[in-house]
């Protein structure tokens, strides 16, 4: 619900979000859900089932992009999707409480099928958060590495980046445009 709020999304898609697992995981019926909460939110909750329903990532690359297709297709909503890679996100945030093999498999299906779709839908702050958090899990020796090459850096990177806001800055002035300047 925070990742889905954070996108400004509408009220009942943050519901359904909430929601998402409530008819496979509790005694409550799609009736009870549907008298409490509207058939919107239902409709939204049963899609992200029904997208939740894929494979796994033992697929040829032709075989994923078709899933991803499938997925773009079959969703009436596209909220249905935005949901669901909510859900996938907010799923490799705690991954850590999960057997190896498990963490594996689900960093695998999200850098494979959802960081893809991710970033066909053009929610790129999405795409980024799963495939940080998938190749954590998938190849943590590379991806320390990395991580601890890309922090040395760090300084001069701010360096530099300081030094292009002040240029920008002051040609925008010269210009007589006021506005505020981050990197």
């Amino acid at each position: 619900a925070e990742i889905l709020a954070s996108f400004q999304l509408d009220a009942k898609t943050i519901m359904a979000g909430l929601l998402h697992d409530v008819l496979e995981d509790t005694d409550v019926t799609e009736e009870q859900m549907r008298q409490e909460f509207g058939d919107e939110v239902v409709n939204l909750v049963l899609g992200v089932t029904k997208v939740g329903e894929i494979g796994s990532v033992d697929r040829s690359e032709e075989e994923i992009e078709n899933l991803r297709r499938m997925l773009l297709a079959t969703a009436k909503d596209l909220r249905v999707i935005v949901i669901k890679l909510a859900d996938r996100l907010h799923n490799l945030r705690t991954l850590e409480f999960l057997p190896r093999q498990k963490q594996i498999q689900i960093a695998r299906n999200s850098m494979n099928i959802y960081a893809p779709l991710a970033h066909r839908l053009g929610i790129y702050q999405v795409k980024r958060g799963l495939e940080d958090l998938a190749f954590k899990y998938a190849d943590p020796e590379m991806y320390y590495e990395i991580r601890r090459r890309v922090r040395k850096k760090l300084p001069e990177r701010e360096t530099v980046v300081r030094k292009a806001m002040e240029i920008l800055s002051t040609r925008l002035e010269e210009e007589g445009i006021h506005c505020k300047v981050k990197g």
